[in-house]
């Protein structure tokens, strides 16, 4: 059993404030031949330094950059080794100091913490987090090799070198200890892509029904085709500032408190524990929960990384206190696992977040509304940078800006629907992303909030 002493459960404490200034990103696809990766990296960057109504011209934006976090999921890909330098280069930014990031699905995330420390430690004041995936170079069945090694070659590789495979046998644990119907599954991907459509980013809207999804072809019994995250090309550019820089660039910058947590790679090997409590909840709750924590269906990683987060934050109920969520949804499962593990639901009860309705437009805590991991993209390096601008926007007021606008549709070559329907969060105040790699070996929580 996991036991943890006092200085295991430390709450992370930034030496000074963290705020994003602005972000960018491509529209993401299945295959972009037209476009190299260099390419694809500029475009994002280009958004992120010059369409986001900063009080400083680009060039201004580039001369108050002292380090850069790259981020990428897989070498393999691309077959470049430290693809990140020539980015770097692309970028125009040698020869200033930078490293790349690698945490499996996480990535993102993870290269969003490593810029946020080296601004909260003082080591730099302005740092873009660049991230994209080169995943159109190879065949699908190879590319879902690569990324199913990024569990145990030891273990899980022996279930197909598959993540779908991996989550399906989650799957059936959760539908097995919890009596879940999987038509609450369809519910989430009838929702996440059917927001997806709203977005000009997105690489698979859909219109569908609880019906659609149930009769889609098996991936891995119990996952249909349609409860499978997407594999995607394309990049997304997140820009870091200190408080004083941060206000220079603009007028609504955005503070970010991020934090971690991991679990063993192999699955096997994790250990059963206590339920470690988040600031919502009580012994009390779990006194009759009959099954071993974490088991086979829960995320210990997300419930760490939401443990350090929220007590940073100042967060006591996520439902209330967060008017805005993005979900790392790889498969329907893990993302109702995922409801539980960051507090929005006790454990074995996650299924009542997605029927109550509080994860819709209208109700208490809009989830993926950019269309997730299952509609709008996993170009895994850009997938947790892409989460965090998505939410931004949407503190800042500016999802229409960047969502309804007609030439950002066409831009992508694609036709804004008739009936668009608008995303804006009213009033939003405060949100959070949270990144997620492997069968839960790594994950990142981030918080979100105006000061303003």
């Amino acid at each position: 059993m996991i036991r943890f002493k006092e200085g295991n459960l430390r709450i992370p404490k930034l030496q000074r404030a963290v705020y994003i200034v602005s972000g960018g990103m491509t529209d993401f696809r299945k295959r972009y031949p037209e476009r190299a990766t260099e390419e694809l990296v500029i475009e994002a960057a280009k958004m992120a330094f010059e369409e986001n109504n900063l009080n400083v011209s680009a060039e201004e934006l580039r001369g108050m950059v002292n380090f850069c976090i790259y981020s990428q999921f897989a070498d393999h890909f691309g077959d470049q080794l430290l693809a990140e330098a020539r980015v770097h280069d692309a970028l125009g930014f040698d020869p200033l100091g930078n490293f790349g990031v690698k945490t499996g699905g996480a990535t993102g995330g993870s290269s969003v913490l490593a810029g946020v420390m080296a601004i909260a430690s003082g080591y730099a004041s302005c740092v873009p987090v660049v991230g994209w995936e080169r995943m159109d170079e190879v065949g699908t069945r190879e590319g879902n090799a690569y990324i199913a090694s990024a569990a145990c070659k030891n273990f899980e590789s022996e279930l197909g070198w598959s993540y779908s495979s991996y989550y399906a046998l989650m799957a059936q644990r959760y539908l097995y200890e919890n009596d879940l119907p999987r038509e609450v599954l369809a519910k989430i991907a009838v929702k996440n892509r059917g927001y997806a459509q709203y977005s000009p980013f997105s690489q698979a809207p859909m219109d569908i029904c609880e019906a659609d999804v149930l009769k889609s072809k098996f991936v891995s019994d119990p996952l249909t085709f349609l409860d499978c995250c997407l594999m995607s090309v394309g990049s997304a550019c997140l820009i870091l500032a200190d408080e004083e820089t941060a206000f220079k660039i603009c007028d609504h910058p955005i503070k970010i408190t991020i934090a971690a947590g991991s679990h063993t790679l192999r699955t096997a090997d994790r250990r059963n524990m206590d339920i470690p409590l988040l600031p919502n909840e009580t012994a009390e709750m779990y006194k009759d929960y009959k099954w071993d924590y974490p088991g086979f269906s829960s995320f210990l990683a997300a419930r760490m990384a939401a443990y350090y987060a929220y007590n940073a934050a100042g967060i006591v109920d996520p439902v209330e206190d967060f008017d805005i969520l993005e979900t790392h949804d790889a498969f329907t499962i893990s993302d109702i696992q995922t409801y539980e593990d960051i507090g929005l639901r006790p454990y074995g009860r996650g299924r009542e977040f997605i029927e109550s309705g509080d994860a819709f437009l209208e109700g208490k805590l809009p989830t993926n509304l950019s269309g997730g991991l299952l509609g709008s993209m996993h170009a895994v390096g850009a997938t947790g940078i892409f989460q965090m601008i998505e939410v931004f926007w949407q503190l800042q007021g500016k999802w229409a800006q960047f969502h309804e606008d007609e030439k950002m549709w066409k831009r992508f070559g694609k036709e804004k629907p008739e009936k668009f329907r608008n995303l804006q969060v009213k009033n939003a105040n405060r949100g959070c992303a949270v990144s997620h790699a492997g069968t839960g070996s790594h994950v990142t929580v981030s918080i979100l909030e105006n000061v303003n």
